[in-house]
């Protein structure tokens, strides 16, 4: 049997819950239900089927990532956009950050088996989103001011079991 995996950073949970803020007045006000569903992250790598079975090849590549990295801030300052007609996104914005891109990199050394673009941002809607309430929902959230912060001082590998639920995390050098 096939499981969709995926590895994020995931914020306090004071953050995600005010993302999810953004993600139920999309739900409300713009017919965005999707993003509900999961809570405020960064994806470091995105879902991938693999075969339960050989679950434990990605718990040894997981582990094999090189986390000799010291605790990062990121800063969240307002919403972004993919503007794509066919499947527009919404987001949270981070500040640009060279730890996690730098994160990114030591991940993709060891999931490698597939090309995409890195971007990093916090989704608020995506999925049922059409692009005629995407294009309501941006003339908003585009002046929309929201600005937080917080540590990153581990990554989650998570696993679909009808809602993701995290398997494994690694713990960012911590100096010690």
């Amino acid at each position: 049997m096939k499981k969709l995996y995926f590895i994020a950073i995931y914020p306090p949970q004071q953050i995600i819950d005010e993302v999810k803020v953004f993600k139920t007045d999309l739900a409300v006000n713009y017919n965005n239900s999707k993003a509900l569903k999961n809570d405020a992250h960064i994806t470091l790598f995105p879902p991938f089927y693999r075969e339960l079975e050989l679950e434990n090849d990605i718990f040894t590549a997981f582990e094999k990532i090189d986390l000799n990295i010291s605790p990062f801030e990121i800063e969240l300052n307002g919403f972004g956009s993919f503007p794509n007609p066919k499947n527009p996104v919404l987001f949270v914005q981070p500040e640009q950050n060279e730890d996690v891109i730098k994160l990114y990199h030591h991940v993709k050394q060891h999931f490698n088996f597939m090309r995409y673009s890195f971007h990093p941002h916090m989704t608020i809607g995506y999925r049922d989103l059409t692009f005629e309430n995407f294009q309501k929902a941006w003339d908003v959230y585009k002046e929309k001011e929201f600005k937080t912060k917080f540590l990153v001082n581990e990554i989650s590998l998570l696993r679909h079991d009808g809602k993701w639920v995290p398997i494994a995390k690694r713990v960012l050098n911590t100096g010690i």
